[in-house]
């Protein structure tokens, strides 16, 4: 009964000879002891895989991290580079512009003075072609001040008739003689003046005005006649030359 109870354990021994026969070992593992050897076996190879594939992926990420460090600098080399050309186009486009805006401030300089020239020379020109104005030439309108121009000259009316209010001056149409500071029945004052142009000019005023030169005076071109002491006083202007009166409009001034 006891020996029905009471297995054996099983064992393996382990032979070692050496290769010229005269020694030999015997080791005895039980089978617990050589499950452990294989736990222990798994175990180790367990960790060495994992080691293995862990220093395999550690030097592909490297690879990697080194092959994407590579690229960075090539990329920080190229764009150093194209920085580079850029700050020298950079560079010369300032140049080019402030080359262009001297010469564009010298064209317009140059515009400048060739249209001051042309300007100095067109007041030259006419200048030249101007003649100088002749003060004895009756060219003055005859009124200053308000008045209004009521007819124009006619060969029925060889004068022209000016309403005037008060204040208003009759003034000289040029440089001149008065040769007559007279009056009639239609005329309350008549002032003649002789010119050197050979024109005469005849101020005839309807209505009382008040006398401001006296016969034989010199006078010159707007120099006070007569002055207007009430509205609506009408003075006639008439122009003569050798031939006869001619019309006043024709020889005043644009001016006047």
């Amino acid at each position: 009964m006891n020996n029905q109870r009471h297995k054996r354990r099983e064992s393996y021994s382990i032979l070692l000879i050496s290769n010229t026969g005269r020694t030999s070992r015997q080791f005895q593992l039980s089978t617990v002891a050589i499950r452990l050897l294989l736990v222990i076996l798994l175990l180790t190879c367990t960790v060495a895989g994992l080691l293995a594939y862990t220093y395999s992926t550690a030097h592909k990420v490297q690879t990697e991290l080194r092959t994407r460090l590579s690229e960075q600098e090539q990329l920080v080399t190229t764009l150093t580079a194209e920085n580079t050309s850029l700050k020298e186009e950079q560079q010369t486009l300032t140049e080019e512009n402030e080359a262009l805006k001297r010469e564009s401030e010298q064209y317009a300089q140059e515009a400048r003075a060739a249209a001051e020239a042309m300007a100095a020379a067109e007041a030259a020109a006419e200048e030249e072609a101007e003649p100088e104005s002749d003060s004895t030439y009756p060219s003055r309108y005859p009124s200053s001040g308000a008045s209004v121009l009521s007819s124009s000259y006619s060969e029925e009316q060889p004068y022209l008739t000016i309403t005037t209010y008060t204040d208003s001056t009759i003034v000289a149409a040029g440089d001149g003689t008065v040769v007559a500071v007279a009056s009639d029945d239609i005329y309350h004052h008549i002032i003649e003046i002789e010119h050197e142009s050979g024109f005469k000019t005849r101020y005839l005023c309807h209505q009382e005005a008040s006398v401001e030169v006296e016969e034989g005076a010199q006078v010159k071109a707007g120099d006070l006649l007569l002055t207007i002491t009430a509205d609506d006083t009408q003075m006639d202007y008439q122009v003569l030359n050798a031939e006869g009166p001619v019309d006043p409009l024709s020889v005043i001034d644009a001016k006047g």
